[in-house]
């Protein structure tokens, strides 16, 4: 096993995306730019920490025109957040529901955007505002005179592209994993459980080096499975089945995010017909996938193999989507989406397709865009239905 990454980033990596959003918050006419979530606190900061679990308290940052990001949060994390990039950390004793955190966090914000100015908050698709709702309306009420617009498009064109060294972190999750699912058949058999195959395989990634599976989904149905988001059952596989594992597992703050197929004996021709369509699918999709097509001609590509191949309709609503420090990022592979495709991008490919009344099947990659075209970072998976 190759020796894993290093863990976080030195200063400069933070120092690069502070000043890249802060160029695109510019071009907006942003003065300040307040973000709650915990995948974008992380990227501007490093804050690393499970503790983003508990809902008690909100975190804010606060993206400043120039200079370093300003954290204001609960006292607790102030010993982790010192060990970050970040100096300017203001605190409150939190829970405190009567005021939490919201005087503190308008003083900040007034400081930055003056009387008039304009404050960017994350609005768009994908994005979300965590603090509650009265809370927010509090702090409105203490900004008369600002602006509040739309910074979607800064957080998205940050973090879309990834750097070389958000790469290595993505690239070595997927290879260990891609080394846990090829060693995964002969450890079963027939008889064992839905839970006892999610068990053996996260406990095996666990061993490979991976931090967390924080998303394992899938299951067996005899002839083809019709749900590709449910947790395991207690029921145990038997002959005909056609067994998905679909993982979203971590190293160092960042996800893979793929499946493999399996089938036990014996197999129909049409669950071997319908893998062959989604394997050379996905081989369309990473040949179109390069800097300068668009999102939409990636699906496009997929989706055409799916309709020659007579799949009779697409169970996720997409055919891909971007990937990095949440298991599901901008863009999306849908016959909509126009985004460019730029080095640096990495993306699942995903085609899925109905092949039989009531029978589905998905096959998952994860590639990143170079100059030259797309590049795998999950081990291919085998050309042909693998049998146990």
């Amino acid at each position: 096993m190759s020796e894993p990454p290093p863990r976080g980033f030195p200063e400069s990596e933070f120092r690069a995306r502070a000043e890249r959003a802060q160029q695109l918050m510019a071009s907006s006419g942003l003065n300040a730019m307040l973000l709650t979530t915990e995948a974008d606190v992380r990227y501007f900061t490093g804050f690393l920490t499970q503790f983003w679990q508990s809902p008690t308290r909100p975190w804010f940052l606060v993206v400043p025109a120039a200079g370093k990001p300003i954290a204001v949060i609960p006292e607790i994390g102030a010993a982790l957040m010192s060990r970050t990039w970040i100096e300017d950390i203001r605190t409150w004793p939190s829970p405190r529901p009567g005021d939490e955190g919201i005087s503190l966090l308008a003083d900040t914000l007034r400081s930055e955007c003056g009387s008039a100015g304009s404050l960017g908050i994350p609005m768009g698709a994908e994005t979300f505002l965590r603090m509650p709702l009265d809370d927010y309306r509090r702090l409105h009420d203490r900004l008369p005179g600002i602006d509040v617009a739309d910074a979607s498009e800064v957080i998205r064109s940050s973090r879309m592209i990834k750097s070389p060294a958000e790469i290595e972190k993505i690239s070595w999750a997927c290879k260990r994993v891609s080394e846990v699912f090829e060693d995964l058949p002969p450890t079963l058999g027939l008889g064992m459980s839905e839970r006892d195959i999610f068990r053996r395989f996260k406990l095996a990634c666990l061993e490979a080096g991976l931090d967390d599976v924080t998303y394992l989904v899938g299951g067996a149905e005899h002839g083809g499975y019709n749900d590709i988001i449910a947790p395991p059952s207690d029921r145990p596989t038997a002959p005909g089945d056609v067994l998905m594992l679909d993982t979203g597992a971590t190293f160092d703050g960042y996800y893979c995010d793929f499946d493999r197929n399996y089938a036990f004996a014996p197999v129909v021709d049409s669950v071997r017909q319908a893998y062959d369509v989604l394997y050379q699918a996905t081989e369309a999709g990473f040949d179109a996938a390069r800097p300068g097509a668009l999102c939409r001609d990636v699906f496009r590509a997929m989706r055409t193999v799916l309709e020659r191949g007579g799949g009779q309709g697409n169970v996720a609503g997409r055919l891909g989507h971007g990937l990095g420090m949440q298991i599901t990022e901008w863009p999306s592979l849908t016959p909509d989406d126009a985004t460019t495709l730029q080095p640096g991008m990495v993306l699942t490919l995903e085609p899925a397709m109905t092949f039989a009344p009531g029978k589905a099947m998905v096959h998952e990659e994860n590639i990143v865009i170079d100059p030259d075209g797309a590049r795998w970072l999950t081990h291919r998976a085998l050309p042909e239905l693998p049998v146990i």
